[in-house]
């Protein structure tokens, strides 16, 4: 679990070259936070290179829990997701 204030703007990534066979490319990331409420933790800013899929995440109501999803498309069309937990909390 991650925690994050909700004034605060965060970097996050996940590594997924160690999880699939050399040559293997992310072509695409998605990032989605949920629930989507008024307030939420929103994605401010998502990019990918070849092994790595990062998120800035802003906002947040303070108390509340989301799940950030990371689904990314593979250089050979496989297409794969993580999540993570992040709790807002004033700090």
């Amino acid at each position: 679990m991650i925690v994050k204030d909700p004034g605060t703007r965060v970097d996050f990534a996940f590594e997924w070259g160690a999880a699939y066979p050399e040559g293997q490319a992310l072509v695409a990331s998605e990032w989605l936070a949920t629930p989507d409420e008024p307030g939420g933790v929103t994605i401010a800013a998502q990019t990918h290179e070849l092994e790595q899929a990062a998120v800035t995440l802003a906002g947040g109501i303070a108390g509340h829990v989301y799940q950030v999803t990371n689904r990314v498309t593979l250089s050979d069309g496989q297409i794969d997701e993580r999540s993570m937990t992040v709790r807002v909390e004033e700090r």
